[in-house]
């Protein structure tokens, strides 16, 4: 369930600020490791001010034992989590 709301909550932020063209979705599964990567092409870390859809990714993260990075990745901005599985 952690791993949907990330990826749904990171959706609705390219929606909402990016002013993206493209978005992009990964999911690489590892024996021990779910890792989750959205990036889009849009407008990147500039203004933003750690919103409350970024605080509720970290905390859902955090509370399932993983790790979060956001801000700008290539393009855009990039949401990468990697949660634990087993």
């Amino acid at each position: 369930m952690a791993a949907y709301r990330i990826v749904q909550e990171a959706l609705t932020n390219v929606l909402r600020h990016a002013d993206a063209r493209a978005v992009r979705v990964s999911l690489n599964w590892a024996d021990t490791t779910l890792e989750i990567e959205v990036a889009d092409d849009g407008r990147g870390a500039q203004g933003v001010t750690g919103g409350h859809g970024l605080a509720g990714m970290r905390e859902r993260v955090t509370a399932c034992g993983g790790t979060l990075r956001a801000g700008s990745g290539g393009e855009g901005f990039l949401v990468a989590a990697t949660l634990p599985i087993g």
